[in-house]
Formats: C-alpha cells, structure tokens, sequence
C-alpha cells in the first residue's frame, strides 16, 4: 500500500512538474529566433518535454501495482 501511495505522489508531481514546464514564463526562455535543422527551438523543447512527459506516465502506470478491490465491494 506504501508502494502506491508513493507512486501516486509521484504522479502528482509530475503532473505539477510538467504542467510547469509548459506554462509561458519557462518556454519564453526558449522563444528565441533559433532553429536546428529548420525547426524553431520552442516547438523542439515542448515536444521534447511532452514525449519525456508521456513517457513517465507510461512508466509509473506500468509500476503502479493493480486495484485489488473487487468488483461487488464497491457497493
């Protein structure tokens, strides 16, 4: 039970960490007129930290261990 609990804090860091990331005060650091092979550096930045974000999620859902609660307790 400790176990999920920590990856549920863990989830609701990331959430708030990357909600951060992606918010205009941050990514107006990376809004410069830069661009590596054609694209503008913001637009690799976000994707890059959305992919990272998805990717963590991935991997904290596959640890998350399964509800054990059966169905008809719920009533």
């Amino acid at each position: 039970m400790a176990e999920r609990r920590k990856l549920e804090a863990a989830m609701l860091v990331l959430t708030v960490f990357g909600t951060l990331l992606i918010v205009p005060p941050l990514v107006y650091i990376f809004s410069q007129p830069i661009s590596h092979f054609g694209v503008p550096q913001v637009v690799i930045y976000l994707f890059a930290w959305w992919a990272l974000i998805i990717a963590a999620t991935a991997l904290l859902t596959h640890w998350m261990p399964r509800d054990s609660v059966d169905p008809g307790e719920r009533d």
